[in-house]
């Protein structure tokens, strides 16, 4: 019994320190973190370059106020803008703060066009948070239920299909915005097909909409890029991301580009916490070291290696529907429903996910050895395999 709400379902585990790719309980229990607090510490638990630049800036300053200048939050802004061909930034705490941004600025775009109720298409599917406005956009009942009435102004439409979303230009045009995200994460690390990106812009350019990328999961190299989109030759209007921004410190961030990037005034939005110095601190920590150690292309290396090994270790396992990726985003989809797997894995000493049911998800480091990538295979293939 605690005193905490029960918004959770939480397994019986306490882990207590962690180093790289492990995790150790309160039992002195050792375990293989194959989730990293759903795709959040991309550099592995402990990192000494995160670890080095929270201490030096937690004994210098935590927090002032984006009342006045924040030196950090100007390098990270600076570095962000850099890689990912943005023009400017908004910070705040999380991924659903940084979509709530997006759908204020796409509203706001709206409003000074002259459109009275503008409206912002969503895909079925889809994941964006939990406040009123991003529950709202997600595609899902199961995180809607119980919260109605929902906020008007989105428009539905399914994911991967860009002719509904001609129909949708065709026939709204209120519309003033299309948010997506380039692989459904909670969906289940849903792969769109080639061109469906670049298909999303062009219609937005014919529309005079704004396309904005939710790249909350996706983001921070977890698929082989800073973003997703940088697999392709196209840029968003806004890209939002967060999880693995901090590495475990909570830090979320709404970029956009040209005109975009000029809608927010000074009054129209605004944070307590966001982009304080030792938040800032981390990230900038976190974006030098993907750059400098080339984990960017280690994780599109790491992700084939699993996937591969994982379909040589689950051949003949007639459960087993496919096995797919990008990059570190992988996804063992069974036939049938499979939440038990989560705590016969946690029995085992590892830690993965199971979403929409029937898909293990597994979100690990951009750190692992080919050692651990190897030991991710053996231990996720025998759960799998054995039921």
């Amino acid at each position: 019994m605690t005193n905490l709400m029960e918004t959770y379902k939480r397994l019986p585990v306490a882990f207590v320190s962690g180093a790289g790719a492990y995790l150790e309980d309160s039992e002195g229990n050792k375990y293989l973190d194959g989730l990293t607090g759903l795709a959040v510490c991309g550099l592995g638990h402990a990192h000494p370059n995160v670890t080095r630049a929270l201490r030096e800036q937690a004994g210098a300053l935590l927090h002032t106020s984006n009342l006045y200048q924040i030196p950090l939050q100007e390098e990270l802004a600076e570095r962000l803008c850099r890689m990912s061909g943005m023009d400017a930034v908004f910070f705040c705490n999380s991924g659903a703060e940084a979509n709530e941004a997006a759908i204020k600025l796409a509203r706001l775009r709206g409003h000074h066009q002259k459109i009275k109720k503008p409206a912002v298409v969503v895909m079925d599917g889809s994941f964006h948070g939990r406040t009123m406005a991003t529950l709202t956009a997600t595609g899902s009942r199961k995180v809607q239920a119980g919260f109605e009435p929902l906020l008007s102004g989105f428009v539905r439409a399914p994911y991967n299909d860009i002719e509904a979303i001609e129909l949708i230009g065709a026939n709204n045009p209120d519309v003033v915005a299309l948010m997506v995200e380039p692989v459904l994460g909670e969906g289940g690390i849903i792969i769109p097909d080639e061109g469906y990106l670049e298909g999303l812009r062009r219609i937005c350019d014919e529309h005079n909409w704004l396309l904005i990328l939710d790249e909350v999961q996706t983001g921070n190299g977890r698929t082989g890029a800073l973003f997703a989109y940088q697999h392709t030759s196209m840029l968003p209007d806004v890209v939002t991301t967060a999880k693995g921004l901090g590495n475990g410190l909570p830090i979320g961030a709404c970029l956009a580009r040209g005109a975009a990037a000029q809608l927010f005034q000074p009054g129209n939005h605004a944070t307590t916490f966001g982009g304080n110095p030792l938040v800032c601190a981390a990230a900038i920590s976190v974006l030098k070291t993907l750059e400098d150690d080339e984990l960017f292309e280690r994780a599109a290396e790491l992700g084939e290696r699993i996937t591969s090994g994982l379909r040589d270790q689950l051949r003949g396992n007639n459960t087993v529907t496919e096995v797919r990726n990008k990059g570190l985003m992988i996804a063992v989809e069974l036939s049938n429903a499979c939440p038990q797997l989560v705590l016969s894995a946690l029995q085992k000493g590892l830690l993965l996910n199971v979403t929409q049911d029937n898909i293990v998800r597994l979100l690990p480091p951009l750190t692992l050895t080919d050692a651990e990538a190897d030991e991710l295979v053996s231990l996720t293939s025998q759960v799998i395999n054995d039921g």
